[in-house]
């Protein structure tokens, strides 16, 4: 018989059948018996169990005694011992027993290293539980303690085998588990040891050190104890990890790589004493599944680079900011946009890293130009490019790559033959005259050997003979065999089907590949006629999207229009992308943001392919209507500078930039486009150069968006108020802008409204009336966090934390920022992720010197990865701080000018940074004795107070400046004239 108590008190025959034992009664008197099975237990403490009141009689227990041994039969023997009783059973016919024996040698495997072994028992014991121990006996002296004890044997059982999964790489389906448990159990530091560890696997390193926060505030709060070694040990590991997301690495290949190891090993070879190796050849030569078996070999970090979904000589350096996983632009935005070749050269200018760019072909001088670039200015990088031509640069090695040698090709073409039909076999020398017939070229020969499923080997020879017209080849040039691959294109698309045809030729519209529902819907074609492209090698599959080699797109887009059909075909393609992002844009306002934002980021190509198209073509209104709908994406995930040359161009062919009706008096938008307009210009201010064309534009934008949220109707892009006022809060009069978005905070449209509600927080804030300020950003975060909102959610709290701090409520200040951290971080906002660390830094920097200065070094680690410049000069203003602190002024001093070198002069955020900074000079200044320049610099930092809209005095005071000398700089001003307080 087996006996059950961790859950409700049961009993099974060896059968499986329940054994019926009655009532409660009955029941609590087994589960205290078997509680301490093989052990005597008194009489009065059973009468306890059954009946806390002490109402029981010693009759009445014997009765129930005497019952309980007729149910169980002669399986289990009950004896009286003593003044008490005790029930005889094998350990393992208890389930708690045999818990408590599964978990020990679980614990035992995890800490022998058995992780995988550790699983199985852990899991076999946990499975034994069917609710809480010796449930419905009560929890009184009884039966209180040894249920306590079995929980907890539970729960360590439960970190055990938790903490083995994470160690075979189960972390993210240990998350949530994690979460709930440490919810349930705050005080437990194992627990949120193994959460933080689960997150920060993840790439949730600020998530990962909330969690240690809210430990350390439970057990603060709770017990007046500080967490332990081990806990403070692991936050310190983490802090000092490096948190960027990792680049693009190369695709996976889904067949073996044939032939060519020889090569890899030169070309790696030739990698560790050159810096720039290009791989040139023909198409369908193998260049890039070369470079891609060469990255393999080498033990470096690799971001791999596809250009061929670009258009001709725009966009390398925003392709290499996509495959590096960094934005172009941070969550919020200012007049000093950072080209993104100068982004690059920041994020890399002291990292090991293998650039591999494929297809440089119809961007070579653009590429050439941004490796050049990047080579001189990133000691530590390497480049390995694949194109049709050398890039012409100083320092290249370039390795032609040539067709297969005979032997090899035998092999590929043997080796996917078998592919598609098993068993394949013929005779070699039949296979070497098809081999070079093909001139050896090994997506030729992939090509060919496709067709061995319908035809005879010695049937696809003679086809092969009669269609090149040649049954040997002896020495070819790269021009002959490129033409030797054309024919070879040209015969496979000849064998297919109309059908097959028509959705080949059509799938070259799409640029980056597409998933199966976008190649239906554009190609007008089934799943059926998609399987049989890839199983032709016309197309390949992976990751869920279909892509078409460049060498075959090339022939497509040939027979594309050779039917007549480009212009139809990509209007379905911007109809199927319009609709796309139309259908997603509500859902990025939302807590689904997180689920749509990677749909849409695996369509950028495609995206930029129709803007450009529509650019191409001057259909201004096919480009508003794409750019609008595509805003809130572009804006959310850092891509907005990615289209800011397409935005300018769609304001071009609106009426030409710099006619003088142009954004002039009495000029409007065309009908029904005033939102598409609006947010055509803020794109187009957001890149470099940007400036001019938001001067020029500004005021017929704002019309135009007054017109679009007026009559209370909501208009239909509410993400075009809010990027409205944050681009006007640097210009000398933002008022109107911040009316416009604040009159909107009885809006029926959820996100617009709550946006009215942080922007109505300035005005008051500006006035000095916080309370309120305070009232309208907390409004905000609500109606934010409501929606779900992680962007909007993240920008208030992170402003109400600045509230919290200026009124000395550092404990709020840190925890809201904390907040903001872990959202940035679902949004892989690194760079605004750097900024929340140097806020934080700035709050504890009186209170815990060796945190702040763990957030402004991770501040520095993050904004240098991410390639801001901005956020490298606030994080080392904060360390120039902490040394000014310690006394160590030649580090303070040289922090600071650093600080000040990286500031953008051009953008309102990086006032704050250098008013600080300034300020923090004068200081260094002053301590050496120097008044001069103490004053000067104290002098420069007034300035920028002012240019802020502040009160001067208050600054200076604020930031340590002696009171002696505040009033005298204020009134000596710049250049001797007078600085207001204001």
């Amino acid at each position: 018989m087996l006996f059950g108590i961790l859950g409700e008190t049961r009993a099974w025959h060896d059968d499986g059948t329940e054994v019926p034992l009655g009532g409660p009664a009955r029941r609590a008197l087994l589960a205290l018996l078997l509680s301490n099975a093989g052990e005597a237990v008194s009489a009065d403490r059973l009468a306890d169990a059954l009946d806390p009141d002490g109402a029981l009689s010693a009759h009445a227990l014997q009765s129930q005694v005497s019952r309980l041994r007729k149910a169980l039969g002669a399986a289990a023997v009950i004896e009286q011992a003593g003044a008490g009783y005790r029930i005889v059973v094998a350990p393992d016919d208890v389930d708690a027993y045999r818990f408590e024996r599964l978990a020990r040698e679980g614990r035992a495997a995890l800490r022998s290293g058995e992780a995988g072994r550790a699983v199985v028992l852990l899991r076999e014991a946990l499975e034994l539980w069917r609710g809480p121990a010796l449930d419905g006996l009560d929890a009184s002296e009884a039966g209180g303690p040894a249920a306590v004890r079995l929980e907890e044997r539970r729960l360590g059982a439960l970190e055990d085998r938790i903490e083995a999964e994470c160690l075979l790489g189960g972390h993210h389906t240990a998350v949530p588990e994690l979460r709930e448990l440490v919810g349930r159990h705050p005080l437990r530091e194992r627990l949120a040891g193994l959460l933080m560890r689960a997150l920060f696997a993840e790439g949730g390193q600020a998530a990962a050190l909330v969690v240690f926060e809210e430990t350390r505030r439970h057990l603060a709060d709770e017990l007046g104890a500080d967490p332990s070694a081990e806990l403070v040990s692991l936050h310190r590991e983490l802090l000092s990890t490096d948190p960027s997301p990792a680049p693009a690495a190369p695709p996976a290949q889904l067949t073996a790589f044939v032939g060519r190891g020889e090569e890899v090993s030169e070309v790696a070879g030739l990698l560790r004493v050159a810096r720039l190796v290009t791989l040139t050849g023909p198409g369908g030569v193998g260049k890039t599944r070369l470079s891609v078996e060469v990255a393999g070999a080498l033990a470096d970090e690799v971001c791999f680079v596809e250009l061929a979904p670009l258009r001709e000589g725009t966009g390398v350096a925003q392709a290499l900011l996509g495959a590096l996983g960094l934005r172009e632009n941070g969550l919020t935005l200012g007049d000093g946009a950072q080209a993104p070749v100068d982004r690059l050269v920041a994020a890399l200018s002291d990292r090991v890293l293998l650039l591999v760019l494929d297809n440089c072909e119809h961007v070579v001088d653009e590429a050439a130009a941004l490796a050049a670039r990047l080579l001189a200015a990133c000691p530590r990088l390497r480049v390995l490019a694949t194109s049709r031509e050398p890039l012409g640069i100083i320092g290249e090695s370039i390795r032609q790559v040539r067709p297969l040698d005979g032997d090899a090709a035998v092999r590929l073409f043997t080796d996917r033959a078998r592919a598609v039909r098993r068993g394949f076999t013929a005779d070699p020398k039949v296979v070497r005259r098809i081999c070079a017939a093909l001139d050896d070229l090994p997506l030729a020969i992939e090509l060919a050997a496709a067709r061995v499923r319908t035809l005879d080997v010695e049937d696809l020879a003679g086809r092969l003979d009669d269609r090149l017209g040649v049954a040997a080849r002896g020495s070819r040039t790269a021009d002959e065999r490129h033409r030797t691959l054309r024919a070879v294109v040209a015969w496979s698309w000849d064998l297919l089907s109309e059908a097959e045809q028509r959705a080949a030729r059509r799938f070259t519209v799409f640029a980056g590949g597409a998933t199966a529902g976008a190649a239906l819907r554009v190609c007008g074609a089934d799943e059926e006629l998609l399987e049989s492209l890839v199983d032709k090698s016309l197309l390949e599959v992976a990751g869920g999207r279909y892509r078409m080699l460049e060498t075959i797109g090339a022939y497509g887009g040939e027979r594309l229009d050779a039917a007549g059909e480009r212009d139809s075909v990509r209007s379905a393609h911007a109809r199927w992308l319009l609709e796309l992002v139309r259908t997603a844009d509500p859902h990025l306002r939302r807590a689904e943001q997180l689920e749509w934002l990677p749909v849409l980021t695996a369509e950028h190509g495609n995206f930029l392919a129709a803007l450009g198209r529509a650019v191409e073509a001057r259909d201004v209104e096919a480009g508003l209507e794409l750019l609008a709908a595509a805003s809130h994406h572009l804006w959310i995930r850092g891509m907005a500078a990615s289209v800011a040359p397409q935005a300018i161009a769609l304001l071009e062919a609106m009426g030409g930039v710099g006619d003088e009706g142009d954004g002039g008096p009495g000029w409007a938008p065309p009908d029904g486009l005033g939102e598409g307009y609006v947010l055509c210009v803020l794109l187009a201010a957001s890149g470099t150069g940007g400036r001019p064309v938001w001067q020029r534009h500004r005021a017929a934008a704002g019309s135009a968006l007054a017109a679009a949220w007026s009559a209370g109707r909501p208009g239909r892009h509410p993400v075009a108020l809010f990027l409205w006022m944050m681009r006007n809060a640097g210009e000398a009069d933002p008022r109107g802008a911040f009316e416009l978005v604040s009159a909107q905070r009885d809006c029926s449209e959820p996100w617009a409204r709550a946006a009215a509600r942080y922007v109505s927080g300035f005005g008051p804030l500006g006035e000095g009336d916080t309370e309120r300020a305070g009232r309208e950003f907390g409004a905000a975060v609500e109606e934010f966090r409501a929606l779900g909102d992680r962007w909007g959610t993240a920008l208030a709290l992170d402003t109400l934390a600045g509230l919290a701090g200026g009124r000395g409520d550092l404990a709020r200040a840190i925890a809201l920022t904390d907040e903001a951290l872990v959202l940035t971080e679902q949004l892989d906002a690194l760079e605004d992720g750097a900024d929340l660390l140097v806020n934080r830094g700035d709050h504890l920097i009186g209170e815990d010197a060796a945190a702040a200065r763990a957030d402004y070094g991770r501040a520095a680690a993050l904004a240098r990865r991410a390639g801001s410049s901005t956020g490298l000069a606030a994080a080392l203003r904060g360390l120039g701080d902490l040394a000014l602190l310690d006394g160590d002024l030649p580090e303070a001093q040289r922090l600071y000018e650093e600080a000040l070198e990286r500031v953008d002069p051009h953008w309102v955020k990086s006032v704050a940074t250098r008013v600080r900074t300034l300020a923090g000079l004068g200081r260094v200044a002053e301590a050496r004795g120097d008044l001069a320049a103490a004053r000067e610099c104290y002098r420069k930092a007034a300035e920028g107070a002012a240019v802020m809209g502040a009160d001067t005095l208050e600054v200076l005071r604020l930031l340590g400046v002696p009171e002696g000398v505040v009033g005298s700089v204020v009134e000596a001003g710049p250049a001797g004239g007078a600085v207001s307080r204001r």
